[in-house]
């Protein structure tokens, strides 16, 4: 029995692979476990790891410091890849007052988590793990770990702040949406309320009887200013339907298919004359049968030298005789503009003859099984600009900066950033289980003895504290005041605390999917904000 004695006792590398293995298998199958519709999820590795530690099981110092370092790194980097085509997106008009009411939720909490300090005398790093675990932001918790060790303080004491405030973080919010709802909403505001998608795109036919028109070209009237972005997807003229390129003169009575956004319908039938009452938007429609010559088929964009490209620059339209009506990309539809930047995986809907499809599918790749490959690059730690040289992003703001900057402008320095949602899944599960298990290893020591004594249950009050009434009083301001659906004030709020559990809760109380919407358009910022908040404090209260 003494290779098992040493397998998991006596430290060496394979004894540190096998403990943090167990540790992370174990969290992750318990955290599929439901309670009142409620799961922790990977979170149970770090409460694994914690049992782990309080038995004294441990690994090698430099093992444990490199494992909880590597898998942060990775965790974050993933994390700022997925978020980063959305990053500055959500900036834009429909999500500006979301952001705004969320980063209230991060500001609110910080100057609590600062007069808590003050007022109950628990010093900064404990308070700030206290904020991460309230929080449930685990990288944020990393960057501060982080930031003391530049300092050449104790690293570990805000792991057992987050580790005690960590359950009633998960909760808290559900609590406050719970508490918002009853006190505040009726029925009636839970009614399923269609918001405009500007995203998706709207199919509609019309007849030309604009005299103003007649005997220009389609690249003529697309210039026009005054009028939205369109795309003529067929044109039907004596009986004979074509697909036009951009050349293509239009004359009365042409009838033409058109692909633009539902509000934007009014507009372009002040432009064209007259919109036919087809409904081209149904499900069930065979596009292939609209007529005998052309198809429609849907095309990956797989080749590399074509990412970042703008979709007009290839004159697909022109040379092959195709047309591209909508593009595809992480689920959402977009309007297939000249000015569109293709991004490697987009799915192009291209319609023709069969020989010309057969050769736009050469010019754009469709070779998916090249996506099915993952391509990692891009885990640098960089400073913050202008603020004194001890103050680093780290190993935790690092990666999620540079992971933000390449998904984002990746695309349009021609870089390859397309990750397999899969692929990004794994490396997230992996890189977070790694760091939770090491994390939760090293605070198990000293964790029950912190919880089981009067600090224990002040640091559980106190964190209950920083989840509850930030997301009660701005919850409270953007439903009453501002007058925001109750589903997107829900989505904001678990967005800005980084909070799945309670969207899913949100999810299957709400109907409709703002909610959804709302957690996806606050989130990438918040997490951002959290991360550097989380170092900032520290650096700036205590250096």
């Amino acid at each position: 029995m003494d290779w098992l004695y040493s397998l998991f006792v006596e430290h060496s590398a394979l004894q540190a692979v096998v403990v943090l293995s167990l540790i992370s298998a174990i969290g992750l199958g318990l955290g599929k476990i439901h309670i009142c519709g409620i799961s922790l999820g990977v979170t149970f590795v770090f409460f694994m790891g914690i049992l782990c530690g309080h038995l004294g099981l441990s690994i090698d110092p430099q093992m444990l410091n490199y494992a909880e370092s590597f898998g942060l790194v990775i965790f974050v980097y993933a994390l700022g890849l997925q978020v980063g085509p959305g990053f500055f997106s959500s900036f834009r008009q429909g999500g500006v007052q979301l952001n705004m009411l969320a980063v209230a939720v991060v500001l609110i909490g910080t100057l609590l988590t600062v007069a808590g300090s003050y007022a109950f005398g628990i010093s900064l790093p404990d308070m700030v793990g206290i904020l991460c675990g309230a929080t449930t932001n685990t990288p944020a918790l990393g960057a501060a770990q982080q930031t003391l060790k530049q300092m050449g303080m104790e690293a570990s004491t805000p792991a057992l702040g987050c580790a005690v405030a960590y359950p009633l973080g998960v909760v808290g919010v559900i609590l406050a949406v719970l508490a918002i709802r009853k006190l505040l909403v009726r029925k009636e505001d839970l009614e399923l309320k269609e918001k405009e998608d500007e995203n998706k795109t709207y199919i509609a036919a019309f007849q030309v009887h604009n005299p103003a028109i007649f005997g220009k070209s389609i690249k003529e009237i697309g210039g026009l200013r005054s009028y939205p972005k369109f795309v003529i997807s067929r044109l039907w003229r004596n009986g004979t339907v074509c697909i036009p390129t951009s050349e293509k003169v239009i004359e009365e009575g042409d009838r033409l298919l058109v692909i633009s956004s539902e509000k934007d319908a009014p507009a372009l039938t002040v432009l064209f004359g007259e919109q036919e009452h087809t409904d081209w938007n149904k499900e069930d429609i065979d596009w292939n049968a609209i007529d005998s010559q052309l198809i429609s088929q849907r095309i990956v964009v797989t080749r590399p030298e074509l990412n970042g490209k703008k979709l007009g620059s290839l004159h697909l339209r022109n040379h092959y005789g195709i047309n591209i009506s909508r593009v595809y990309r992480s689920g959402v539809q977009l309007l297939a503009t000249a000015g569109l930047r293709l991004q490697l995986g987009d799915r192009l809907t291209v319609v023709g003859e069969a020989a010309a499809i057969h050769n736009v599918e050469k010019v754009l790749g469709n070779a998916v099984k090249s996506l099915k490959e993952p391509n990692l690059v891009g885990a640098i730690p960089i400073s913050i600009p202008g603020i004194s040289a001890p103050v680093k992003l780290g190993l935790a703001g690092g990666p999620i900066i540079v992971g933000i900057l390449i998904g984002t402008f990746g695309p349009r320095l021609h870089m390859i950033t397309y990750t397999t949602r899969s692929a990004n899944l794994m490396l997230r599960a992996l890189g977070l289980s790694l760091y939770l298990a090491c994390l939760g290893l090293d605070a198990g020591a000293h964790f029950f003895e912190t919880v089981f004594r009067p600090e224990g249950l002040l640091w559980i009050a106190v964190g209950f504290g920083l989840t509850f009434l930030p997301v009660m009083l701005v919850g409270i301001v953007a439903f009453r005041w501002m007058k925001v659906d109750f589903g997107s004030v829900s989505g904001m709020l678990c967005g800005s605390m980084a909070n799945p559990m309670a969207l899913n809760y949100a999810n299957d109380t709400i109907p409709g999917d703002n909610p959804s919407v709302a957690y996806a358009t606050v989130y990438p910022l918040c997490m951002f904000l959290r991360v550097i908040i989380a170092q900032v404090l520290l650096m700036f209260l205590l250096g």
